[in-house]
């Protein structure tokens, strides 16, 4: 049995005896997707459903938290923000050989390519504005009154996140690129005061990790919360507006060099201006930072999915090539800080 593959027999007793009318036998077949997670679809006899767990192997401190997606997700159930339904969490590695959860199957799209090619520009112009509402929805979640107020730690968020990702960045380092030390230095030197702004955030806010209807355009599922925290709300805008400055020929295809106006998708000022409308925001002091910052801590992640592909434990095919963006992504960020947003 590989790494990756489940033992449907031992999964199969333990949901029969922890998930209320679950029937097996089940069968499983993991999703190509995901960079950190492994995620599996789950057949069986009472119907479909999700199961997401930890990878095989030695871990980076803190990373591949499923436990933590399960709590925020259990969290917003009756929430503006739609998550599917959760339905177990394992904590016990004997099962499978990991910690792991199950969560129930929607049957949706969901969109890699932030030209949405297949779709009309009326159907790209909803779309992108359904993003935006559901980011506004998001950041507006009480987080108290869903049970969430010790999700994060309080302080400055930047300055544990910028902590953070440099640790995380030198654990998987695997040779010295001059882009991420100059981008490193730069965000230490502006890091902005802390301006008080806390909620709930996604951390990998972006159009790939969104379930729409089938064929439409509604989004029915926010999904992949590993990151997720009490943040900053301008860390997930920044995080999603990257995509208007990463090429269509990445490896994570973004809007750079594409006719945005032609193909009803709105400028990265006018999707920024409407999520300040939605909250009553006048406007983003530090935008350079909060941009540069993003791409610094995608190049972080993208150098961890590059290691665990070289150690052999990274869970989608495209590891190495998607590690290949990290020097990429750390000279647009530092392009954005030598130059403005």
């Amino acid at each position: 049995m590989s790494a990756f593959e489940l033992d449907t027999d031992a999964l199969s007793a333990y949901l029969q005896d922890h998930v209320p009318g679950f029937q097996g036998p089940v069968s499983a077949e993991k999703f190509p997707g995901g960079q950190s997670n492994p995620t599996y679809r789950l057949d069986a006899a009472s119907g479909r459903y999700v199961l997401r767990r930890k990878p095989p192997g030695k871990l980076l401190k803190s990373a591949h938290a499923v436990d933590r997606e399960f709590k925020v997700m259990s969290a917003l159930a009756d929430s503006a923000v739609p998550v599917p339904t959760m339905r177990v969490l394992c904590e016990d590695d004997s099962v499978i050989g990991s910690m792991f959860y199950v969560m129930d199957f929607l049957d949706g799209d969901i969109h890699w390519n932030a030209a949405l090619p297949d779709h009309q520009p009326a159907q790209r112009t909803a779309m992108y504005d359904r993003m935006n509402q559901l980011l506004a929805d998001l950041h507006n979640v009480d987080v108290e009154a869903v049970g969430l107020s010790d999700y994060g730690k309080p302080g400055n968020y930047f300055a544990r996140q910028l902590n953070r990702w440099t640790q995380q960045y030198r654990a998987s380092e695997t040779s010295r690129l001059e882009s991420v030390e100059k981008l490193i230095a730069y965000l230490e030197e502006k890091l902005p005061e802390d301006d008080g702004q806390s909620c709930l955030v996604h951390g990998d806010f972006r159009l790939d990790n969104m379930m729409f209807a089938k064929g439409g355009e509604e989004i029915i599922a926010l999904l992949d919360w590993e990151l997720s925290t009490l943040g900053h709300p301008y860390a997930d805008l920044a995080y999603q507006c990257m995509q208007w400055r990463l090429p269509s020929s990445a490896a994570i295809p973004g809007l750079g060099d594409v006719d945005r106006e032609a193909l009803g998708i709105p400028s990265e000022a006018e999707y920024v201006r409407r999520y300040c409308e939605r909250r009553g925001i006048d406007a983003i002091p530090d935008w350079e930072f909060y941009l540069a910052f993003s791409f610094f801590r995608l190049a972080a992640i993208l150098q961890g999915v590059y290691k665990r592909a070289l150690d052999g434990n990274a869970s989608n095919t495209a590891a190495k090539s998607l590690g290949a963006m990290t020097e990429p992504l750390a000279a647009m960020g530092v392009a954005v800080a030598e130059h403005g947003a």
